[in-house]
């Protein structure tokens, strides 16, 4: 049986009268990759603020393996190795997308206790063994992000912002890595060789992946198990073609009776 490496146990949220989250029970194994489905509002967002510190439950309790992290900071969380890109990226936009990953991995070096706040930009980074510049250079090859190595990262188009924002998320080297819409604003032709390539290195980095996402191609291509949100509440688990095809996802979510197809 595989490691859990997260575990939500009766989440609750209310903003007023609304019931963002009612009865959230998750479990989440280690090596995992979780698409999270439902309409706006349905509490697919909410979940992942709950997660990553955000927002803080009314009830209920999150653990990241042994650590309650329940109510815990989002520095506090990230630090942890729970990490997240967002629906709108967030970049440093008077800086080019090199300069941005030497940002993300320098915030690394900072962050560690050999670090401090005066370190060289040869000082190798923990965790990795090599200066900032180096690592900077290899995500931009990795994450195919080379041919914008000196752009500013504002003028980017809105599929290079997302990845570049993934690539930043990832020099933290996560247990878990949380995507919010990573496909929202990125053009039909774009999202799936961008998804491809996304997945595929984190994927290849043995990282945990929750990712909300409204296209159910996109879903069915990359998640091993989906998580389906309905007002508040998870209405199926389980695998693509289980979930997917689910009476209440075709009714509540999916728009229509016809059967998904899952699969690359």
């Amino acid at each position: 049986m595989s490691e859990t490496v997260l575990h939500a146990q009766g989440l609750e949220k209310r903003f007023g009268a609304v019931v963002a989250a009612s009865e959230i029970n998750v479990e989440v194994p280690k090596g995992a990759c979780l698409g999270l489905i439902g309409t706006n509002g349905a509490g697919k967002t909410t979940f992942v603020n709950m997660i990553t510190g955000y927002l803080k439950p009314d009830e209920g309790r999150i653990t990241f393996g042994s650590v309650d992290i329940t109510g815990m900071a989002p520095r506090e969380i990230t630090r942890l190795g729970v990490c997240r890109s967002f629906q709108i990226p967030q970049l440093y936009n008077s800086m080019t997308a090199l300069e941005n990953l030497e940002a993300a991995f320098g915030i690394v070096l900072l962050n560690s206790a050999s670090g401090g706040w005066f370190v060289s930009p040869r000082t190798p980074v923990p965790g990795y063994g090599a200066p900032i510049r180096e690592l900077a250079e290899q995500a931009l090859e990795r994450f195919e992000l080379t041919a914008y190595r000196d752009k500013v990262t504002r003028v980017l188009p809105g599929g290079v912002r997302k990845v570049l924002d993934i690539a930043m998320a990832m020099a933290v080297q996560p247990t878990i890595l949380l995507l919010d819409e990573p496909t929202s604003g990125v053009s039909a032709e774009e999202k799936f060789g961008i998804m491809d390539m996304v997945m595929g290195v984190v994927r290849e980095a043995g990282t945990t992946v929750l990712f909300v996402e409204h296209d159910m191609e996109v879903v069915a291509r990359h998640a091993d198990r989906v998580l389906a949100f309905y007002d508040g509440r998870i209405i199926a688990d389980g695998k693509p073609d289980e979930a997917l095809n689910h009476e209440q996802v075709l009714k509540h979510i999916v728009g229509n009776t016809q059967h998904v197809t899952t699969g690359q």
